[in-house]
């Protein structure tokens, strides 16, 4: 059959008037159709594979586990030919007695795929696709589609939707060029709906790629070779979508022309949508604008974009072509670079960006959405189910003898807001919602990348707190998992709650707060009994769990210059700029007691939509020459509840005064200066908190005010103190 197959590829490469015998097409078909789902499709890049980066900075605790962690095994999907064929992977099907001609014939060509689809499926080998004949659609691009050319970008082999990303030519630092584009247009649209391709110089020039291209992504500095960029125009005219992303490509009257003054510098754009609504941001000039050629008159598409300076450089611009629905939007600033990226110069531009990074993924996301791609949420992901752990092995025992004594007749344990079904082992089966969830009790079950028991273990110096975990890689809010436990379950046991992702993370009022992978996210379970220093000033607990976060970090030898600030009342920031925390605290009173969930949830890895404290570490290394690992979760979680239980130890012992200092250390509040009400009301400057915790302001020739962070917000950002709207 193979020896056939190869026969008739080189007869099909070099006959043009042959037919395929019956029973050939017979057995071709057979095959693929046996073969088909486990065959691996070749990729339309070259063979070169694109590599996770090798991080110059591992993650902290690679050498020294019990100091900081282990490295994480998190991958996004490769950027190269791995993906397996699933159902829609399969080569159109086979027409009997086709006559073969010319391989610029539009008829031919579908025929082709389909063969040689279906050869690569039988074979198993690594048969490159037959390269597409564009020799006759150079004389007139604009004009190009006839009547057998209508509908030529329709998905004619059932491959998946493709974005292509052009990088220029093959090298080291194209490579990177494309890992940095393909990685926030993963951001942006769904991976679950598109797949992000290298296109290749040579596969550019010679393959089929247009049929599957969905959007042409073209990302490089160099200049484009003239055969290629005939390539790209022809696409365009046959209906093609491109992204122009601080790239030579233009056309129809455009000029792309040398700003030096500009370049590597951070400037104000003002993004216009489809809509006519404006977007102000912070961008990253190229160094080039666009400019209309001498004499032209265009009429560009819906959305622009220039910077607010007395030239208005042209920055962004949408262009329709041809008659077909081509359209390309090019930009001249750097959209696809992160802050983070190398050639952000300073600190105070790195602060401007990342202030911007949000809007910077609304306009790309503007961008795709006008040029037909879906950039809608992802699928909310499914629960999953709990497992019940223990930090320490002396206290597994008494743990699952408790629980045998409290669990139900069906191995449950209710309360009036969630029902915890404890379970040995999970089978896919059993439903889980957000009211009905298993607990798999068998530890050596357990497995996550997200989650590391050991390093947990071996970084918590606790008597009592997170003792006892529940964790989920997906759940609803870890603020309702504890719910039937709270009141139950011995205080020593120090019962916590973590997550890796939350569908419903709940902040301050009705506040919903984002919790992507990557956050620490946990609740704690502490009591306090009501006769005790703590006891009497309840608000304290939420700014020693702030400020425990921020000790967590920058007790770490070397890590103490990492700018992470509290704010009042419950906030975790980087400098005064950005938020990269939260604290909730929830607490009852029975009898003599406070329990008391405290919700904490901060970035650490994820550093979109906002910013994370990799991303401090990462800046902070790149400013100070400095080699500082990034962080973990699980690693901080117990470094948070090492440090909160000595300062709640602390407070107990000796009151607010032990613990006041650490946090005006911490805090990003000294001497501001602020305005009582709104932007006309009178001067306050912050003093500081009161006994109780609440933050106390001087209003100028009058006295010392408190504020309760229950009856009023603070703006940061406008230095206003304003009472709560009723």
């Amino acid at each position: 059959l193979k020896n056939r197959l190869f026969m008739s590829i080189n007869v099909f490469f070099r006959l043009m008037a042959v037919r395929l015998q019956d029973s050939t097409l017979k057995e071709v078909t057979d095959q693929a159709s046996n073969k088909q789902a486990q065959i691996l499709e070749p990729k339309p890049e070259s063979s070169l594979e694109t590599k996770s980066e090798q991080d110059s900075m591992e993650h902290v605790g690679r050498d020294d586990q019990k100091a900081l962690g282990e490295e994480s095994k998190q991958r996004r999907g490769s950027a190269s030919g791995s993906e397996p064929a699933g159902d829609s992977d399969r080569g159109g099907g086979l027409v009997e007695h086709y006559h073969l001609h010319l391989s610029s014939c539009h008829e031919c060509l579908e025929l082709e795929n389909s063969t040689i689809e279906s050869v690569k499926f039988a074979s198993a080998e690594n048969i490159p696709d037959l390269p597409y004949d564009y020799s006759s659609s150079l004389e007139s691009v604009a004009d190009e589609t006839g009547p057998e050319r209508e509908g030529r970008r329709v998905n004619l082999t059932g491959k998946a939707p493709n974005i292509l990303l052009y990088v220029g030519s093959d090298s080291q630092e194209a490579l990177g060029r494309f890992q940095e584009v393909q990685s926030v247009l993963a951001d942006c649209v769904d991976v679950d709906s598109y797949i992000l391709y290298h296109l290749l110089e040579e596969s550019a020039l010679k393959d089929p790629w247009t049929d599957n291209c969905l959007l042409l992504v073209i990302a490089t500095r160099e200049s484009i070779p003239e055969v290629l960029y005939q390539k790209f125009m022809a696409y365009l005219s046959q209906g093609g979508k491109v992204l122009g992303l601080s790239s030579s490509f233009t056309f129809g009257g455009f000029q792309v022309t040398s700003k030096g003054v500009l370049r590597k510098t951070v400037q104000n754009l003002v993004f216009s949508k489809a809509d006519q609504s404006e977007v102000k941001l912070s961008v990253l000039s190229s160094g080039c604008r666009y400019q209309e050629g001498p004499g032209e008159r265009l009429s560009p598409g819906g959305l622009q974009g220039h910077l607010e300076n007395e030239d208005k450089d042209r920055m962004i611009v949408h262009m329709p072509f041809g008659t077909h629905g081509g359209e390309a939007v090019l930009c001249q600033v750097h959209l696809e670079l992160p802050p983070s990226s190398d050639i952000v110069q300073t600190p105070e531009d790195f602060n401007l960006l990342k202030s911007s990074n949000f809007r910077r993924y609304e306009v790309l996301r503007e961008i795709l959405t006008t040029l037909g791609l879906s950039c809608d949420m992802k699928q909310v992901p499914a629960l999953t189910p709990l497992y019940l752990l223990s930090a320490a092995e002396e206290i597994r025992d008494p743990l699952m003898q408790w629980l045998g004594k409290h669990v139900d007749s069906e191995g449950e344990i209710k309360s009036s807001q969630l029902s915890l079904k404890f379970v040995s082992s999970y089978v896919s089966e059993v439903e889980i919602t957000p009211s009905h969830l298993p607990v798999v009790t068998d530890m050596e079950a357990f497995a996550s990348e997200n989650f590391n028991l050991e390093i947990y273990r071996q970084n918590l110096q606790t008597k009592q707190l997170g003792k006892v975990i529940l964790f989920a890689e997906v759940t609803h809010t870890t603020m309702r998992l504890l719910d039937g436990l709270m009141f139950q379950m011995p205080q020593e046991m120090g019962l916590i709650a973590i997550a890796a992702r939350q569908t419903q993370g709940k902040g301050r009022g009705r506040n919903a707060w984002l919790s992507p992978t990557g956050c620490a996210l946990s609740t704690l379970l502490i009591s306090i009994p009501l006769r005790s220093q703590l006891g009497q000033r309840i608000p304290f607990v939420q700014h020693l769990m702030s400020v425990a976060v921020v000790e967590a970090v920058r007790s770490i030898p070397e890590y103490q210059d990492i700018n992470l600030r509290v704010k009042w009342p419950n906030d975790i920031y980087y400098s005064d700029l950005m938020k990269i925390g939260g604290v909730l605290v929830n607490s009852t009173l029975m009898g003599e007691t406070f329990y008391i969930l405290i919700g904490c949830g901060f970035n650490v890895t994820n550093s979109n939509p906002t910013i994370c404290i990799n991303d401090l570490i990462t800046e902070y290394n790149k400013q100070h020459k400095a080699a500082l690992k990034p962080l973990r979760a699980d690693y901080l979680i117990a470094r948070v509840l090492t440090v909160l239980e000595k300062l709640i130890d602390a407070f107990q012992d000796k009151g607010p005064n032990s613990v006041l200092p650490l946090y005006y250390r911490y805090w990003v509040h000294s001497g501001q200066q602020v305005r009582l009400g709104g932007p006309e009301g009178p001067k306050a400057s912050i003093v500081g908190l009161d006994d109780s915790g609440f933050l106390q302001v001087h209003q100028e020739g009058s006295e010392v005010v408190t504020v309760h962070p229950d009856g009023n917000s603070f703006d940061m950002l406008r230095n206003l103190i304003l009472p709560r709207r009723r």
